[in-house]
């Protein structure tokens, strides 16, 4: 069947997210039929890049054959079973892997089945274990402006941006939020070169002047992905994990995006050399190809819930499909995956060919400013190079560029004025280029 049948199709009945109706209507858009590699097929025959893991999740590409035979094992002999008071095989294995793969400290692994339940479950878990403890007063939360955190309420109550998030304001709780380390635009008015991370005095006030309140503080570390890829340096988190330490703040650590090698280590925590209390993870875990979430904790946190005699210190919180058996079997194969085939070695060329391409890419008159971190790049553009204006949303420029993008054989997405790649972790120095390229002679024909 064509694009264009399966596309009078959809349009009658699919509600598409983060996805503008009037234009999902009003153009024919590719129906993907297979996958293998790097690369996506739609029903034309036609090939794309995936130059976003198919949103941030295939870091293995597509078709990986170790994880497609996990899968196909497991469903073989066990497709469901809860964890409510049970326990099945490939749950104890992810647990063990997973816990070896964390940064020291964290123990005991709670499972949903993406991002946004991670946070939810994080949340909870930080007010009910001040609670646990004998100090119910620690029930408010410090996040970055710009954060994202997920969709449901409370993961945007922590995170809030406003483009996506403003009709739900009257049903969010009230968060202290502090500037974001935005060093394209810097709040405290400095350049990269002789940048000492002065914007932390925004979020050390909050913590300052708030700490005997607050459960704890939640960041997407180095990077603020849904904010457009704002890369920050390592030192803001290690300060940030000193401070709380200080003041007996949990910091919870949001690397659903940004762990499993995204950042170019396991997880973007260790550029900074700390350990959060709280590990929120997602999209790459199973390889992006089932849902699986895991929130991981200290053994600290998880002993406060342990119930006494007087008290039930359950937590009353879980989902139907929280360690399902097959999701389970395919992220511990991952993880394996990572191990014998030195995932993240192969992405360190990967890396570097990026660096070079966004380099090109930086002397273009409308690119504004390029950043990286791992094997994630963003070019922001701009009306005005010299005076960092941004153009007219109206303008949907980068829009405009990737649908010419598409049309040359990579699929991309904007956020806001920012155009990032953020393609799978196998993917080649020579694919990177040819990524590169489809992206340069987009903006050339837009621009």
């Amino acid at each position: 069947m064509s694009n264009q049948s399966y596309w009078l199709r959809d349009v009658r009945s699919v509600w598409h997210p983060y996805s503008r109706i009037r234009e999902i209507e009003a153009e024919v858009f590719p129906t993907i039929v297979r996958g293998d590699g790097i690369y996506l097929y739609d029903s034309d025959g036609n090939r794309y890049i995936d130059g976003i893991s198919s949103w941030w999740a295939c870091n293995l590409g597509h078709g990986y054959p170790r994880i497609v035979e996990a899968i196909r094992r497991q469903a073989g002999e066990l497709q469901h079973s809860m964890i409510g008071g049970a326990s099945h095989p490939a749950i104890i294995e992810l647990s063990e892997l997973l816990i070896s793969a964390c940064p020291t400290g964290l123990t005991r692994a709670f499972f949903a089945s993406d991002g946004s339940s991670a946070v939810e479950a994080a949340i909870k878990i930080a007010v009910q274990y001040w609670r646990n403890i004998g100090r119910p007063e620690r029930t408010g939360f410090a996040s970055l402006e710009a954060g994202y955190h997920g969709d449901t309420l409370g993961a945007v109550s922590a995170g809030m941006i406003e483009t996506f998030h403003s009709p739900y304001r009257a049903l969010l709780f009230e968060v202290h939020r502090a500037k974001s380390p935005y060093c394209y635009r810097c709040p405290e008015g400095k350049e990269p070169a002789g940048c000492l991370t002065e914007c932390f005095s925004s979020m050390e006030t909050i913590i300052e002047e708030h700490h005997a309140e607050l459960a704890a503080v939640i960041v997407e570390p180095l990077n603020q992905a849904g904010g457009g890829m704002r890369v920050y340096p390592a030192e803001y988190v290690a300060k940030l994990k000193a401070l709380c330490g200080k003041h007996e703040v949990l910091l919870i650590a949001d690397e659903i995006a940004m762990g499993y090698g995204r950042s170019g280590r396991m997880w973007a925590c260790d550029h900074a050399s700390v350990a959060p209390d709280i590990l929120c993870l997602g999209k790459g875990m199973a390889a992006g190809y089932l849902p699986i979430s895991a929130t991981v904790v200290t053994d600290e946190i998880y002993s406060s819930f342990i119930d006494t005699p007087e008290e039930d210190r359950t937590f009353y919180h879980g989902h139907t499909f929280s360690g399902n058996p097959i999701a389970a079997a395919a992220a511990a194969e991952t993880l394996r995956v990572y191990e014998d085939e030195q995932i993240l070695d192969r992405a360190v060329c990967a890396a570097r060919e990026m660096s070079a391409q966004l380099g090109y890419l930086a002397a273009l008159d409308c690119v504004g400013d390029t950043r990286q971190i791992g094997l994630v790049g963003a070019i922001e553009f701009v009306e005005d190079k010299a005076a960092r204006t941004p153009y007219p949303p109206e303008k949907r420029l980068e829009r405009s560029i990737c649908m010419e993008a598409r049309r040359r054989g990579a699929l991309l997405r904007p956020i806001g004025s920012v155009l990032y790649l953020w393609p799978p972790l196998i993917t080649s120095p020579e694919q990177i280029r040819e990524l590169a390229a489809i992206l340069a002679d987009s903006i050339k024909s837009v621009v």
